[in-house]
């Protein structure tokens, strides 16, 4: 089907929702209404030609008592759904009042297959069908929709002289899309909570595919996201996968899996999947405000293939946390996991932001065997890059997954790429089976330059990838080459030590050869202030210790004879320092060169170390402002003196013109 008929279709619906619900529904609220009849129209149309032998089955199947009914009444249909009462929407239309309409209507609703009533259910149809009924409005919009200058079949239809070409489930599929941009464009301020665009996912699919492009095999794919929102991430993703697949002469089979909270646009992609024929793939969508991917994973312990997900940034999940009974008692393995020898390693993030525990679902659903292992490609915000400190969920998580050698590149996009929000956006890309020549490594790229405007404002949306800034993204991953947009960095690269930096109190008055007590260092705590030049105080003698200063424990001498002990720290003098975990020497190496020499006395406790992970972006492609030359600031400030001189005797002169 051309793009003009698809246009034409699309316009002829959003006609309608202005021609009918204008006096009824603000604009913004039109979706309740033309989604939910959208589906419905192209559903009745689909199971048109099958309605008797539905009805057919029905009756045969109720005259022999048989109460599981679903799976011949689909069989009847030749579809994943059908509908059981005596009603088609075109059949409606001649009903005379609206009272007979609305019961006809609400009989014709309770006859769809359980699929298609989550699917009403989720939109909550049902809800409109009284104002529109109380509005006489109900007929009028079945009769719009039933409208035969439209052709909803799949089939070819002849409308007077006319030959109207059918509307395949592709087609079908584009106009539903087409019919949710434009509502997400209506309500822009919500549009990025449920719609990635589309430049952004077609970019995240070909960094998940085309690495390992030659290894795609005549074979059956599963792709997830925990975060599916309108379906749109992973049907582009599996479009872009037959693609590559195609192109290299494979035939592929793929099944879509994916969880939503969000009731509507759960309702629309399980919609979306249906109208494009996914039957199935639909059926493996599971949604609704009672399965929220954190605290009720609809997968568990199942593994997909590629993943793709844009998770809420900044979201809230305390009430997630609330129903899996607060942090102390979370036991998900998917969240509380055994790693460096923890093994009730937390990654649990701050309640206020939940972003990345997304994509801790996403690891935990990894195949670990299969060639091509699991690729993930998951879009945050800059805070995942840093927020946290060593020891919090977001660093854990991150030194979980570079430890493991899982992260294989990030890159920057440009800003205004989003429909809501003109903050930077960064693409994670994950695998578990990186080629030889990334093991250890990580690639940043910095794509934030390349783009394109937008000829017109989508939101706050003002620039786009176009298909040559894609593939340029695309090439500077594949070549892998240090350049001024891409940086290979060591996994250590990010890591580092955070340390406790102790120093000694001192107390005039305290005896440098005696050991004091906690009950005695409390006491002189409360009876004198510390004291720069006053002598430690000591907690512990160690006769038989090796003196090891960098760790607390000093040599002394105590009635004149060698001693190691081990000072009284000063919480008010204790510093937190970060140490990389690539700086030469290690920690004590660090100590020596930036503590010391202004500490001498400072030591740190190797059970307080904590290892932490951020990836400081920005470090790696600041580009310092040139200054400019001492001669051309001189120029300037000389040619500014001349001009206010000017300015000074023109002002002059004309008080004296006055004054005489």
């Amino acid at each position: 089907m051309q793009d003009s008929q698809l246009d034409r279709i699309s316009n002829f619906i959003w006609s309608v929702a202005d021609d009918v619900l204008r006096d009824l529904y603000t604009r913004g609220k039109y979706r309740d209404v033309i989604l939910p009849m959208t589906v419905l129209r192209r559903l009745d149309a689909v199971l048109e030609p099958s309605k008797q032998a539905v009805l057919d089955a029905k009756e045969s199947l109720d005259a022999m008592g048989v109460t599981a009914q679903d799976a011949p009444l689909k069989q009847a249909a030749g579809q994943a759904f059908y509908n059981a009462s005596g009603f088609t929407l075109s059949e409606l239309r001649s009903r005379n009042t609206p009272g007979r309409l609305r019961a006809d209507f609400d009989a014709y609703l309770d006859g769809f297959s359980d699929n298609v009533q989550d699917i009403l259910d989720n939109f909550q149809f049902r809800h409109q069908i009284g104002r529109l009924s109380d509005a006489d409005a109900l007929g009028d919009l079945i009769a719009r929709f039933t409208n035969p200058e439209i052709n909803w079949s799949p089939e070819p239809a002849d409308v007077g002289s006319a030959r109207r070409p059918g509307l395949d489930n592709h087609a079908m599929g584009s106009v539903f899309e087409e019919l949710v941009r434009r509502f997400n464009e209506e309500n822009n301020e919500e549009a990025g909570e449920h719609w990635t665009p589309r430049d952004a996912v077609t970019l995240m699919a070909r960094l998940v595919f085309e690495p390992v492009a030659d290894g795609i095999r005549s074979t059956t794919y599963t792709l997830y996201d925990g975060a599916i929102g309108t379906g749109g991430m992973l049907t582009i993703a599996e479009k872009e996968l037959h693609r590559i697949a195609e192109e290299r002469g494979e035939q592929v089979s793929t099944h879509i899996h994916g969880q939503e909270i969000n009731a509507e646009t759960y309702a629309i992609c399980k919609a979306d999947m249906l109208l494009s024929g996914g039957g199935e793939g639909a059926d493996n969508v599971v949604g609704g405000p009672e399965h929220s991917t954190l605290s009720n994973d609809a997968f568990s312990g199942r593994t997909f293939d590629f993943m793709l997900s844009n998770p809420p940034y900044g979201k809230s999940w305390k009430s997630d946390l609330a129903s899996m009974g607060g942090k102390s008692a979370v036991k998900d393995p998917r969240f509380v996991i055994s790693h460096g020898g923890d093994h009730e390693y937390s990654l649990l993030t701050r309640a206020s932001d939940g972003q990345l525990l997304f994509l801790a679902n996403n690891l935990s659903k990894m195949k670990p065997t299969t060639p091509l292992g699991s690729r993930i490609a998951e879009v945050h915000n800059g805070s995942s890059l840093f927020a946290g400190d060593a020891g919090q969920g977001e660093s854990n998580i991150r030194r979980w997954i570079i430890e493991n050698d899982w992260l294989e590149a990030i890159v920057a996009l440009p800003l205004n790429m989003f429909y809501n929000t003109g903050i930077a956006t960064y693409v994670w890309l994950l695998a578990n089976r990186k080629p030889a020549h990334r093991r250890g490594w990580v690639q940043l790229i910095d794509a934030t330059e390349w783009h394109s405007q937008l000829p017109k404002n989508l939101g706050r949306k003002t620039r786009e990838l176009a298909p040559e800034d894609i593939r340029r993204v695309c090439r500077a991953h594949l070549d892998f080459a240090e350049t001024d947009q891409s940086k290979i960095l060591p996994n250590a690269a990010f890591g580092y030590w955070k340390i406790a930096v102790e120093r000694p109190l001192r107390i005039l008055g305290a005896d440098p050869e005696r050991a004091y007590s906690a009950a005695e260092i409390r006491r002189m705590k409360q009876d004198a202030a510390p004291a720069p030049d006053a002598p430690p105080v000591i907690r512990k003698i160690r006769r038989r210790a090796e003196p090891y200063p960098l760790r607390g424990v000093f040599p002394a001498r105590i009635n004149g004879k060698p001693v190691a002990v081990e000072y009284e720290p000063d919480p008010d003098l204790r510093d937190m320092e970060r140490a990389p975990l690539l700086c030469e020497g290690g920690i004590e190496g660090f100590m020596r060169r930036e503590v010391l020499p202004y500490a001498p006395d400072a030591w740190h406790s190797p059970a307080s170390v904590k290892i932490g992970y951020e990836i400081n972006f920005n470090q790696y492609f600041h580009r310092a402002e040139r200054l400019r030359p001492i001669s051309e600031i001189q120029a300037d400030l000389a040619a500014m003196e001349r001009e206010s001189r000017g300015w000074l005797d023109a002002l002059i002169a004309g008080i004296g013109a006055r004054a005489g």
